[in-house]
């Protein structure tokens, strides 16, 4: 466990390498005996500072939402941070590489929440009913951590290495069944670059905002309506290249585009 000092300082050193593009040593080097409690600690006062700076916070993101990356990490859940208005993309509006460290896209399935979920108690039949429309959405992922080289203290303490985020127009759900949605991943020059099922995010993705809006619960934090929430990667992470556009095509809900430059 660490001292509130070295929390701080963990926190401090993870915004100058965001705001500097450049990558720390992990974490969990510099901090012996640091836990994941430390790292939500750490993750909280630099989304406190965020916000003190103008910012708003316009959903939430689960990560390691897949058993694989589970056993990965050593851990047997997923890991949660916070979208922040400044991460919100948009299709027509290329980002420039050079903004982050070392990026990446994941291919999501996303929840637009017309309803506040509740906490301890949140159930999957609760996140459909709360759900004003699901979103097909690319997120944005980048490390402070030099190289990757993360455990799951680093990656929690950094935010669940969010980025940013672009989502397309999307549907209700109705009776589309999120768990048999299929994703593909495709750049601008016809690679494919990799496909996923809805039910690869904790069998379906529904499960993981309920995991999510129980989970916040116990820090006081409420999903609510308005909110965006991701629940985790259908498909591996994907490097992103300067000059190219990656298109997600999603099965029911249609597709998302991002465009990189340098």
């Amino acid at each position: 466990m660490l001292t509130e000092a070295e929390r701080r300082k963990a926190a401090e050193a993870l915004a100058a390498a965001e705001s500097a593009r450049s990558p720390i040593r992990p974490l969990t080097e510099t901090f012996g005996g640091i836990t994941a409690d430390d790292a939500y600690e750490i993750q909280l006062i630099g989304i406190r500072e965020r916000l003190a700076a103008g910012e708003t916070v316009r959903g939430h993101k689960v990560g390691l939402s897949s058993p694989v990356m589970q056993r990965m990490m050593g851990v047997d859940e997923p890991d949660y941070g916070h979208l922040l208005s400044t991460m919100e993309l948009t299709e027509d509006t290329p980002v420039p590489v050079g903004r982050y460290c070392a990026p990446r896209v994941e291919v999501e399935i996303g929840f637009v929440l017309g309803a506040a979920l509740p906490g301890a108690d949140c159930t999957v039949a609760d996140v459909l009913a709360a759900t004003e429309r699901v979103v097909p959405a690319l997120e944005l992922i980048d490390s402070r951590i030099a190289d990757w080289r993360i455990a799951i203290a680093d990656t929690i303490a950094d935010n669940a290495s969010s980025a940013g985020y672009v989502t397309g127009a999307g549907r209700p759900i109705g009776e589309l069944d999120l768990r048999d949605v299929e994703a593909h991943l495709t750049d601008d020059t016809g690679a494919h670059l990799a496909s996923g099922r809805g039910d690869a995010v904790l069998g379906d993705p529904a499960e993981s905002v309920a995991w999510l809006a129980r989970t916040v619960a116990r820090f006081g934090v409420r999903l609510e309506a308005g909110h965006l929430i991701l629940p985790g990667s259908c498909t591996r992470a994907v490097d992103v290249a300067p000059g190219r556009t990656y298109t997600a095509d999603f099965t029911g809900l249609g597709p998302v585009s991002l465009t990189f430059t340098k």
